[in-house]
């Protein structure tokens, strides 16, 4: 058991932890923790499921029920069930990609695009009342013309080039997947993420910066690239 573990022990306080990462919880040895077979970031289950989130959370509540121990790792015994495609649903329309493949007409594509998901966007807004746009605190528009190379000045003072760079590449992967969640069906991650990083202008031009920011000598630019543009199952070359 850590340290931790054994001091809230101690002090009589109970805790319960929710492990994604069974190796690192098998290490750290808290009292009582539930493994979930779920992608990092989702905890308790697929978003919007309210009724699937409280069958994890009483689970690991019914771990400090137990005698036993002194540290108990149980595993969760359902899947995400979102984890399967949904065959209902079906992408917005995103225009081809130009023949010509040039770095301008990516961005013409680009800024096309994001005005064409706007709908889209307004839709999911309109039906879950919140988004996780916002990072940046820039329009849409001004968000892509960061991610195809074009950045205009940050209107925000105190806030460096590459954090903004970082918050615009953020808004703009958020602003795609909820105008791509918003529609009929109730896509897997993984289909969004295919839909992202295969056929839009935004899933290319974000590779494309990464791309340039590695090569660049500024540290910053190379440990945002590297770190948080795009997920390492989706670097190119990767598989």
């Amino acid at each position: 058991m850590s340290a931790l573990g054994h001091y809230l022990e101690e002090e009589g306080i109970a805790t319960v932890a929710i492990s994604l990462i069974r190796p690192q919880t098998e290490n750290t040895k808290p009292p009582r923790a539930l493994w979930v077979p779920f992608e990092l970031g989702r905890p308790f289950g697929p978003p919007s499921d309210p009724a699937f989130q409280k069958r994890v959370i009483l689970t690991a509540l019914r771990l400090l029920e137990r005698e036993s121990g002194p540290v108990i790792i149980e595993d969760f015994p359902d899947d995400d069930p979102r984890a399967q495609p949904d065959p209902a649903w079906h992408p917005p329309f995103v225009p081809a990609a130009a023949a010509d493949g040039s770095a301008e007409a990516l961005a013409a594509r680009l800024e096309t695009e994001i005005q064409r998901l706007r709908g889209a966007y307004e839709r999911w807004l309109a039906q879950r009342g919140r988004t996780t746009v916002g990072l940046s605190r820039l329009s849409m528009l001004d968000c892509g013309r960061w991610v195809g190379g074009k950045a205009p000045p940050s209107p925000h003072d105190g806030s460096s080039a590459p954090l903004m760079l970082r918050f615009a590449v953020d808004d703009v992967k958020a602003y795609y997947l909820e105008a791509g969640a918003s529609g009929a069906g109730k896509p897997s991650s993984q289909q969004l993420g295919d839909w992202f990083w295969n056929e839009t202008a935004a899933g290319a031009a974000i590779h494309a910066l990464r791309e340039t920011c590695l090569a660049t000598h500024d540290e910053r630019l190379k440990l945002i690239a590297g770190n948080f543009m795009v997920p390492a199952a989706r670097v190119r070359g990767t598989g």
